[in-house]
């Protein structure tokens, strides 16, 4: 029986990844005198932004890289840039809301860091009220498809594993979700259909606005 049911962000949520790897592309420019492009993020989507950017820094081999300094750089950009602009996906505020009119707990999980978490939320209408906790890349040591994330995500709102549904668009968290013993809803936001089915989603739908709750329950 769902009592519970897990969020990721990017690629459920919201689409920030964009976003993300613009700011990144800036960051690059600015204090590194390296244009970079919008595909030298894509092998890095979804394993936090201390990858994000490193792998790109890696791929550059840039030696005055420092992922302090260039992640609050490129945090900075993110916040302004998405003033106005970053939206929620389709179905996505409407399906937390009806989680929470049919009494489920909800919470977010995202490999992000804290300030990006934030302020994506804040942009799309659910940083105030919507989930009874959140967990944040930075608070946990191994990131997806480790299961850690969801299962902290499941403690701190006081609900078992089995009991927990999770949303997730990324081949590497429908592998978490499982490996945390959950069930996991699976968007087709961002990896092919057989991607998502091969790591284990139990249903599959193309993004929030083609499933209801009921559903899930």
């Amino acid at each position: 029986m769902t009592q519970g049911v897990i969020f990721d962000m990017d690629g459920v949520l919201t689409d920030s990844e964009w976003f993300i790897a613009e700011a990144g592309k800036i960051m690059f420019r600015e204090n590194h005198n390296t244009a970079v492009t919008h595909e030298d993020f894509l092998p890095f989507v979804g394993m936090g932004e201390n990858r994000f950017l490193g792998g790109v820094a890696e791929k550059y081999r840039l030696n005055g890289f420092d992922i302090e300094r260039d992640k609050k750089r490129t945090y900075e950009i993110y916040v302004e840039i998405i003033k106005g602009k970053l939206d929620p996906l389709p179905g996505a505020v409407e399906f937390v809301k009806a989680c929470i009119a049919a009494g489920y707990k909800t919470a977010l999980a995202t490999s992000t860091d804290y300030i990006k978490m934030n302020a994506s939320l804040e942009a799309i209408g659910l940083a105030h009220g919507f989930f009874e906790a959140t967990v944040n890349g930075l608070e946990v040591e191994r990131r997806k498809p480790f299961p850690d994330i969801f299962l902290e995500a499941a403690r701190r709102i006081g609900i078992a594993p089995d009991h927990c549904w999770v949303v997730e668009d990324s081949v590497g968290g429908v592998q978490a979700a499982k490996a945390a013993g959950m069930r996991c809803l699976g968007l087709l936001t961002t990896f092919p259909e057989g991607e998502i089915r091969k790591a284990g989603a139990d249903i599959i739908v193309k993004d929030l606005s083609a499933v209801r709750v009921e559903e899930i329950g």
